[in-house]
């Protein structure tokens, strides 16, 4: 236990260390960076295709020119502004016409890096380095860049003019041309369109035909003539000879039932 609580003070010492070198070494060398912008430039690319197949996170899209162009692992974030409505990857429809806007913008930069040290020269190995004793008593060589000038009493020295004690300031700058490119990409697309209608289909309609009435017969031509009927041939003679075979039928009956009555 003892151990690790020594080890543990050993790195919190060593940290402190590290940290108060640091501030020292930043508040003895001054450094000071300008950034400054050139002309923008602005080149716009515009692409066009139309929607083939979207499975999952994958889009296969036929590009103006007839290629077929195949996005994997579209990002959940990737938007689609259409008709108004912003639409990710799973809203997209075969037949969807999309359109991808790419401005980028190109601003060239120079960065103007200024350090500058003031100090007593204490060693001297031109026109390698130099060793300066700094205002808070501490010592830090440094490397002495190629054509670096020294000011001694108003004098511009370079590393050979240097000598222990002399009391120099040094100041170098530095510029480093840099290019800012900035991309902007925008897709909007379009609805696929309308289906076409149902192709036509044959209606059957029924079509009332009058029939003409027969033409009137001219004025003077003869009548046609009524159907003619049929001869009468029945007659009453046989309906009376039934009822007089009835008749002698009744009479016979009653006859033989009054004999017998009598006997």
């Amino acid at each position: 236990m003892q151990r690790r609580t020594r080890f543990t003070a050993l790195g919190l010492m060593i940290g402190a260390f590290l940290l108060l070198t640091a501030a020292r070494l930043n508040a003895q060398v001054q450094t000071e960076t300008d950034t400054t912008a050139g002309k923008a430039t602005k080149t716009v690319q515009v692409e066009k295709g139309e929607v083939l197949v979207v499975q999952g996170n994958d889009l296969i899209v036929k590009m103006a020119d007839g290629t077929i162009r195949h996005f994997p692992n579209v990002p959940e974030s990737a938007r689609v502004m259409v008709d108004g409505q912003s639409l990710g990857i799973h809203d997209l429809k075969p037949g969807m016409h999309l359109q991808r806007t790419i401005t980028t913008t190109t601003t060239p930069k120079v960065i103007t890096t200024t350090k500058s040290v003031t100090g007593t020269v204490v060693q001297v190995t031109p026109p390698l380095a130099v060793t300066l004793r700094l205002e808070d008593n501490s010592v830090q060589r440094f490397n002495i860049p190629s054509g670096q000038r020294f000011n001694i009493d108003g004098q511009n020295l370079d590393a050979f003019g240097l000598r222990p004690g002399m009391r120099v300031s040094a100041t170098k700058v530095v510029e480093e041309p840099v290019t800012s490119v900035s991309v902007q990409r925008m897709t909007t697309g379009t609805m696929p369109p309308p289906p076409p209608p149902p192709a036509d289909v044959p209606v059957l309609v029924a079509v009332v035909v009058p029939v003409a009435a027969p033409a009137p017969a001219p004025a003077g031509a003869p009548a046609e003539a009524p159907p003619a009927k049929l001869p009468k041939t029945a007659s009453l003679i046989p309906l009376m000879g039934a009822l007089g075979v009835l008749f002698c039928c009744l009479a016979l009956g009653l006859a033989i039932i009054r004999r017998i009555r009598t006997v």
